[in-house]
């Protein structure tokens, strides 16, 4: 290692094969606890782009947990249990947890990790142009860590979602320029 971390060819080192069994396995969802589903729903759908796949109520243990994702609503099956087996089989959904009765708990509040103690970071969702998309996010109040020109990675956003998680705003296209 060095002090800017693993060498290219160190990373690569430490990467190795994957057992057969995992050829097929995929990144199928990101959890994240919310206070108040109202205003988290409004933003993943309304802000973000993002459609509601399928929510799922568990009375006994006060809770719902709502899959979204990026689908087209004419896609998603009518049939319940098709619908699940559905939405288990998308790609890189978000997972919003919402633990009743957090919403009018004023004491409630969820740690995002960025400050200490430090973990989870942010996700990632990909636009076409992160200016375009700051622009939106600007005109509906949207939270701002980083706007596209602050700071040394240009080209980029940072955002928060209501309880304060970490989105990072990024074009595919422009990552090449930002991490050379």
């Amino acid at each position: 290692m060095t002090d800017q971390g693993l060498t290219n060819e160190a990373a690569a080192a430490a990467c190795k094969e994957g057992n057969p069994i995992t050829k097929d396995f995929m990144m199928q969802q990101t959890m994240l606890r919310v206070k108040d589903p109202v205003k988290s729903l409004d933003f993943y759908t309304r802000i973000l782009g993002m459609t509601l796949l399928q929510k799922f109520d568990f009375p006994s243990m006060r809770f719902s947990l709502y899959f979204l994702g990026y689908e087209d609503k004419k896609e998603i099956p009518a049939d319940v249990k098709e619908r699940t087996a559905w939405t288990f089989s998308r790609r890189a959904t978000i997972e919003l947890t919402h633990n009743w009765g957090s919403e009018t708990d004023d004491s409630q509040s969820y740690h995002n990790s960025n400050s200490d103690p430090r973990g989870f970071g942010h996700i990632g969702i990909a636009v076409p142009d992160v200016y375009a998309a700051c622009k939106l996010f600007e005109e509906n109040g949207v939270t701002f860590v980083k706007k596209p020109d602050d700071g040394k990675m240009k080209g980029l956003a940072f955002i928060q979602d209501p309880d304060g998680y970490w989105i990072e705003i990024l074009s595919p296209n422009n990552m090449v320029s930002i991490t050379s």
